[in-house]
């Protein structure tokens, strides 16, 4: 995976504490390009990882700007090839996906925006400018299908949908940026699936088994989603399958 890239490839992971997150950075170490992976996250990566000499580990709270700028601090001016936002917020405690519009509050909406979309977007500009000019590199962050409002046919998740919606729009605006700053970067959304993690669990029983897959799987084909990216390509929303989806 990633022939299409350097070699030595230094690689950031956001979230890699998380279910896909955590099966990025596993995929990623066994990429032979790959040289060094840096991975943030609020909580500690699992013991077996931090003993790996490739890996950096720094935490971080996309949610807190003063966090991401001092993350990206930690990086000593290095220059990376690859930035991954593997995090998303579709429940927690006192919070959950809306049925209805009943459902709807402004905590929970505001909660879900912060780490939804602000937070990835924080990740941009504080990481940005570390990533490479002058060959091939990409920024990207885990979206979703739902959020695409030409295949929106069952309605509710008002907040996830949204959010996720909003993140598409900003890659976008993102993505022709970079046209000027970064003229070799990609700057995508990427949708893995229904993954076997703990963000989808109280959902699974809806799933057919057949579309519901594991982490590894998952990070494997998102892998292959990024390293198939062209120029032509950035600005817009892929599928694990690679395959485009509409806004």
């Amino acid at each position: 995976m990633l022939e299409n890239y350097r070699e030595d490839l230094n690689v950031v992971v956001v979230g890699a504490s998380g279910g896909i997150g955590n099966a990025l950075v596993r995929a990623l170490l066994e990429t032979p390009r790959v040289g060094h992976v840096y991975t943030f996250s609020r909580s500690p990566i699992s013991e077996d990882l931090k003993q790996c000499s490739q890996i950096t580990e720094i935490g971080i709270d996309i949610t807190n700007e003063q966090s991401v700028a001092a993350a990206a601090q930690r990086l000593d001016g290095k220059l990376v090839d690859i930035v991954i936002v593997a995090t998303g917020l579709l429940h927690a405690q006192n919070l959950a996906p809306e049925k209805s519009i009943k459902s709807l509050t402004a905590e929970s909406f505001q909660a879900v925006f912060m780490s939804n979309t602000l937070g990835p977007m924080l990740v941009a500009k504080h990481f940005l400018p570390l990533l490479r000019r002058n060959q091939k590199s990409v920024f990207s962050a885990l979206s979703a299908r739902v959020s695409s409002i030409s295949d929106n046919r069952l309605g509710g998740w008002y907040s996830y949908r949204a959010s996720k919606t909003a993140l598409n729009m900003m890659l976008k605006s993102l993505a022709i940026e970079c046209q000027r700053t970064h003229p070799q970067a990609i700057v995508v959304g990427l949708h893995p699936g229904t993954v076997d993690t703990s963000l989808s669990k109280p959902f699974q029983k809806q799933v057919k088994p057949d579309q519901l897959f594991l982490p590894h799987n998952a990070a494997e084909s998102l892998l292959q989603v990024i390293d198939g990216l062209t120029l032509e390509d950035s600005g817009n929303l892929f599928a694990w399958d690679a395959k485009q989806i509409s806004p």
